[in-house]
């Protein structure tokens, strides 16, 4: 039985600087809240990890009616409506702190004046993030802020999305948040399914009971998965139903 779902944003319940697919949108809504009626618990609730920072998680949190805690910045901090407290993961220590401020002069004196259109992600505490819409030049980003961080911070890992990239701490990646976020609520990893497309997403696919992925999804993230499904708002649609379909057999 899978009694929790968790979605990534990015390229999952959004494409990003896209208008949103309002319809698959509003279905995956009425599931969550649908998930709060059912005494059979068919139908699990549904919460969000993403790498992106606490604002416009808990944005789209509020769309969704996701009353669960969400997991931001890569599972580096979680954020409870019930109670309106933030907790930070207990692994970015005083030595992880000092250094991803560095680590963000770094990234604002040499990587964002050499990228046309590019912006840091401005509220992030336990990471550092980057974002542009030209997937060209995340690439291109991401392979000299890799190169950079391997060589002077090995307690961070680099991750990159179409428009984004993320320097996260090892040990507060998407998996560890996901171990963090389990532990709170009192579930068993196997009771999870997780649904993402990056290489971010990774750590936590390989860890719950049920994996997908969208289709517009890199290619070695769908390799980790059980499931490929539709594209990104559609593809999170389809998981969540395949996932009451695997329950009602269960």
């Amino acid at each position: 039985m899978i009694k929790l779902f968790i979605s990534d944003l990015d390229g999952c319940l959004a494409h990003p600087f896209k208008t949103p697919d309002w319809q698959a949108i509003t279905r995956i809504r009425e599931l969550n809240q649908l998930s709060k009626e059912n005494e059979n618990k068919l139908i699990p609730p549904l919460t969000i990890c993403s790498g992106r920072p606490f604002p416009y998680v808990e944005a789209l949190a509020q769309w969704l009616d996701v009353d669960l805690p969400v997991l931001f910045e890569s599972g580096g901090g979680m954020y409870d409506s019930k109670t309106n407290v933030i907790s930070w993961n207990p692994q970015f220590s005083e030595e992880a702190k000092m250094a991803i401020t560095e680590i963000k002069h770094w990234l604002n004196d040499t990587i964002i004046k050499n990228y046309k259109g590019t912006i840091p992600e401005f509220t992030k505490h336990t990471d550092a993030g980057l974002v542009n819409p030209d997937p060209t030049k995340i690439a291109l980003m991401h392979k000299e802020i890799n190169n950079y961080i391997d060589q002077h911070y090995n307690m961070f890992e680099v991750h990159q999305t179409d428009v984004s990239v993320n320097i996260i701490l090892k040990r507060a990646n998407k998996g560890e948040g996901v171990k963090f976020l389990c532990e709170v609520l009192g579930f068993e990893l196997s009771e999870v399914a997780y649904i993402g497309d990056s290489s971010g997403d990774i750590p936590a696919l390989r860890i719950v009971g049920k994996s997908y992925a969208p289709v517009n999804a890199k290619s070695y993230t769908k390799d980790e998965v059980q499931m490929i499904t539709a594209e990104a708002t559609k593809g999170v649609l389809q998981a969540y139903e395949d996932i009451v379909e695997h329950n009602r057999r269960a």
